[in-house]
């Protein structure tokens, strides 16, 4: 679900594409290069996303607070962006009643931590980032999902205000869009995807090739 008006930035965003190659795209694979590795990934579901004033990729990864956090196996649990420094940070945003989290943010979830959960250069985090329904997008929820895609990661949950119309922590801080919402943040700390849908198989398929490249050039 996308909120009624986005944030802007003053920044650029720094996606790739799936496009052919054309005179554009190889202008912003050399900018990205500048950025590292991970600035470079290619796993957008739809080019026609590339561009979007939401997000902060390039830029340090805020650290996230929350009251509430759980484990896989529903208890207490802790999660910080900045204690996971140095491992592939993935953060899944979402809400109970939104329908693209059931048809496409969960499905990714899953696949991402059938592949990673467990991996010591792998943070997976879920979090329900609730800026709207308050009454339906409830803290109850975030277990009763957890249990419904047998989720193994840690979970939180994020309200705004209902009253004030605040908007949750999560999305000020990564000036997200609405839901499903996925971060990525690579092990130096640095944002580099912060937007709606990918290919999860090229998503999977980038962090994979990024570990691995790492092992050989440490």
């Amino acid at each position: 679900m996308k909120p009624n008006a986005s944030p802007k930035l003053d920044h650029k965003t720094r996606v790739l594409t799936d496009s052919p190659a054309s005179p554009g795209r190889r202008d912003l694979i050399m900018k990205t290069a500048a950025l590292g590795a991970g600035a470079a990934a290619t796993f957008l579901a739809n080019p026609a996303q590339a561009q979007t004033s939401r997000g902060i990729e390039g830029f340090k990864a805020p650290e996230i607070e929350l009251d509430y956090w759980i484990d896989g196996d529903g208890k207490p649990a802790h999660f910080s962006v900045m204690e996971s420094r140095g491992k592939w940070v993935f953060l899944k945003c979402f809400q109970d009643w939104c329908p693209g989290c059931h048809s496409s943010g969960f499905p990714t979830l899953q696949a991402f931590s059938k592949r990673f959960y467990g991996h010591p250069k792998v943070a997976i985090a879920a979090i329900q980032t609730v800026f709207e329904g308050h009454t339906s997008n409830t803290l109850e929820d975030v277990r009763k999902l957890q249990l419904r895609y047998d989720l193994p990661n840690v979970m939180g949950h994020d309200p705004g205000d209902p009253e004030t119309h605040e908007r949750p922590v999560t999305m000020q801080a990564y000036v997200t869009g609405g839901t499903p919402w996925l971060i990525l943040i690579n092990p130096e700390g640095y944002v580099v995807y912060n937007n709606f849908h990918v290919d999860s198989g090229k998503l999977i398929e980038y962090v994979a090739e990024q570990i691995e490249s790492a092992k050989t050039v440490g």
